[in-house]
């Protein structure tokens, strides 16, 4: 009888903590992929919903889910098997659901973070955060250019899982969370994944702005650029790999989060370059739009990593600190010019 090991066994039973958009069209993938899900919801009726009706009509509408997938508001149920679980909740309440369920499971299940950000309070980006709430589990990071309401549909979505772990074990973890259309690419680099996959939806509002004030196609496309530039400044310092922010974490997630107002990061950008407030914008909406708090979180990181990222300053200017968008515009490109790759 062969003896089961990390690298040979089969995981099953996977737990998603966070029955938003994302982690709901996670957990259809992984449902009709044949896993054992079970879909944590941190308030009882919209688990009650997700069970009676098999549609998150509340952040995912008109999307009809399997019947296998299980919806719970109970930490204790909601990792009782678990495997592997998904973290799937919005970058700043991630410690806090950490510390909810770290005295919940052992330390062998492995961690996939799906959130996108960076601290605010404390500046920590998320693996960080991970590795004080949660120490000694295993850990990666799953991000990529994935609309919810496309992958949810079953249309073809690649992402990168990128984790530190031995490549037996990672390619455990690929497999288990691969479902017909949907396609995770390892990766070795988690910091340059994580490091991307937060900082794009910063220059995801900063391109909403150049649509919603009519800039044109050339200023938008040189601020992905640009800001990518930047990201990977920012990465390499950190000790990511520069080859990272051109695979699908990087470039590919940029691509699709600066392009499309089912962004919300893009759409956020595109109201404010048509005059309206933060405040105005984001009242009554319950989805999250998480470069506004990177954006003032990337600030203090960069600075203290003693890296310039103008666009993403810009940004915190605008959303943070009362600048108006014109004269931010006319400050970016009063800038000295300077060598490409720098």
């Amino acid at each position: 009888m062969t003896e089961e090991t990390p690298q040979n066994r089969s995981i099953q039973n996977i737990s998603i903590l966070g029955a938003g958009s994302w982690g709901t069209a996670l957990a259809e993938v992984l449902s009709r992929a044949g896993r054992k899900v079970t879909l944590y919801a941190r308030e009882a009726a919209l688990a009650e919903a997700l069970n009676a009706e098999h549609e998150n009509i509340t952040y995912l509408p008109g999307a009809k889910l399997d019947p296998a997938i299980h919806a719970t508001a109970d930490a204790g149920e909601a990792v009782k098997d678990a495997e592997l679980v998904l973290l799937v909740t919005p970058a700043q309440y991630l410690r806090a659901l950490l510390e909810k369920f770290a005295p919940l499971l052992p330390q062998s299940v492995p961690l996939v973070n799906a959130a996108k950000g960076i601290e605010l309070e404390t500046g920590s980006l998320l693996s960080e955060v991970a590795v004080q709430a949660a120490p000694g589990h295993p850990f990666a990071v799953l991000s990529g250019p994935s609309f919810a309401s496309e992958t949810v549909k079953g249309l073809p979505t690649a992402v990168t899982l990128a984790t530190t772990a031995p490549a037996q074990v990672a390619e455990v973890w690929a497999q288990s969370l691969r479902g017909p259309a949907f396609r995770p690419y390892l990766s070795d680099d988690p910091l340059g994944a994580e490091i991307a996959g937060a900082l794009k939806n910063v220059i995801a509002i900063a391109c909403g702005i150049v649509e919603g004030r009519k800039l044109g196609q050339n200023a938008k496309a040189a601020v992905m650029t640009r800001g990518i530039a930047e990201i990977r400044r920012l990465g390499v310092q950190k000790g990511a790999q520069s080859e990272t922010f051109l695979g699908l974490s990087g470039i590919g997630d940029l691509t699709l989060t600066c392009n499309s107002l089912t962004s919300r990061n893009f759409a956020l950008g595109h109201a404010l370059g048509q005059g309206q407030s933060l405040q105005d914008y984001m009242a009554g909406r319950r989805t999250v739009a998480e470069g506004v708090a990177t954006a003032a979180a990337a600030k203090t990181f960069a600075a203290r990593e003693g890296v310039e990222m103008p666009i993403s300053e810009a940004v915190c200017g605008i959303l943070h600190e009362g600048a108006d968008v014109g004269a931010v515009i006319e400050a970016l490109l009063a800038r000295d010019l300077r060598h490409e790759t720098q």
